[in-house]
């Protein structure tokens, strides 16, 4: 049951670092856009 939990969280914690590199890199991109 504890190890269930803990690899939903993992699993979130996975998510959640992949959707803040993927908001840095459209950041990043639309800088260079409007730079452009």
């Amino acid at each position: 049951m504890l190890t269930n939990c803990l690899r939903e969280i993992r699993n979130a914690w996975h998510f959640y670092y992949a959707l803040r590199l993927v908001f840095k890199a459209v950041l990043r991109c639309s800088h260079l856009n409007r730079a452009l």
